[in-house]
């Protein structure tokens, strides 16, 4: 009786073993018929809990992880007030200084009053002489002697020729001279360069010889300029 028992078990082991071994064959057939939709490669890619560290069941608790990594974007850099002084410093003279400046996309009223008498005024002159121009405006605009605004300096009557019928003439705002005139007024708005003229109200062409200007305090000649205060 035993041994139809103990044969029967062996024969009932041989039967499962094949079912089994007909089932893995089976699902390999289906997968290498494309029958398999799931692909060990496409699966989404996880960090691996370390089983050194953890136990099974903290594993099963703590699940799959996926790792997000941070976006940054690089945010553009605007010139500071440091960065300014700096390029003052490295700057041994205007022409660096003005290089080391970016050309402004536009200018208010006032600036664009003063980039304005620096372009017709003295456009011509090298770039001592157009900021000391620019810096008369400024003076000007500072002294109760003059109008207080920069608009109100150089339109006011009489005081430069460039001006006619209150207007001002037609600038070519695609010129390198009106580029040069817009950081020019910036700069001398600003007070961020020493003119050789500085406190100066007055100036005049170096080829006339007007009878006020011998009651002023002459302050220097910057090519065909001649400033007083």
């Amino acid at each position: 009786m035993s041994r139809k028992v103990r044969g029967a078990s062996a024969l009932t082991l041989v039967a499962m073993l094949g079912i089994t071994l007909f089932g893995i064959e089976g699902t390999r057939a289906k997968a290498e018929m494309g029958e398999v939709a799931i692909v060990a490669s496409e699966m989404p890619v996880t960090e691996a809990v370390d089983a050194a560290d953890a136990s099974s069941e903290d594993a099963q608790a703590t699940g799959p992880r996926f790792v997000s990594n941070p976006v940054v974007q690089a945010v553009p850099e605007t010139p500071t007030t440091e960065d300014k002084k700096a390029n003052m410093i490295a700057a041994s003279n205007l022409k660096d200084f003005l290089a080391g400046l970016p050309v402004p996309d536009s200018l208010d009223k006032e600036l664009t009053c003063l980039a304005g008498a620096i372009y017709h005024e003295s456009k011509g002159e090298p770039l001592d002489g157009q900021l000391a121009v620019a810096r008369v405006v400024v003076a000007r605009a500072a002294s109760p002697k003059f109008p207080s605004s920069y608009c109100g300096v150089v339109y006011q009557r009489h005081q430069f020729s460039f001006v006619r019928g209150g207007a001002m003439p037609r600038i070519n705002k695609a010129s390198r001279a009106w580029q040069r005139a817009k950081k020019l007024a910036m700069i001398a708005d600003k007070d961020e360069w020493s003119s050789e003229a500085e406190g100066a109200l007055y100036f005049h062409a170096n080829y006339v010889n007007p009878r006020w200007s011998k009651k002023m305090t002459r302050l220097a000649q910057i090519d065909n300029h001649i400033f007083y205060r």
